[in-house]
């Protein structure tokens, strides 16, 4: 993978995961407190820490092909790192202030991860799809 296309993963990444955590704390807002506003210190902080997600996928960077059981550690690796991250981060923010938040906090950054994996995965297989294609194209012109 080139550092152009990691670069370009790592933005749409920041920016899937910063949607998704607004688009679901907007979705909960409205059904638990809908007189409630979105401030601009909470906007940056899920800035930051979006941003952080992002850059953690350095983590599933290699410079060449890997083995799916290779790449699959390296998801969980990710995973872990992120979630040992964040919450830490939300501690010396103090964000988080006792057993329930932090479980809370976790099971956030799980379905927020997971909403990103999918969506990832689903864009990973329309190129495959289009890469499949091409060479089927090629393979009929040869």
């Amino acid at each position: 993978m080139k550092y152009s296309k990691l670069i370009k993963e790592m933005i749409r990444n920041f920016l899937l995961i910063f949607a998704s955590i607004i688009i679901i704390i907007a979705i909960l807002r409205q059904i638990y407190a809908p007189d409630a506003s979105f401030e601009l210190k909470t906007i940056f902080t899920i800035m930051a820490f979006s941003l952080l997600g992002a850059l953690t996928g350095i983590i599933l960077y290699t410079p060449h092909a890997i083995s799916e059981n290779k790449m699959r550690i390296r998801v969980i690796l990710h995973f872990l790192f992120l979630e040992a991250l964040l919450i830490s981060l939300a501690f010396i923010l103090n964000l988080v202030y006792n057993t329930f938040g932090t479980l809370l906090l976790a099971l956030e950054i799980a379905a927020v991860y997971a909403i990103v994996r999918l969506l990832t995965y689903k864009n990973d297989k329309k190129e495959a799809q289009k890469i499949n294609e091409r060479l089927k194209t090629f393979k009929n012109e040869v």
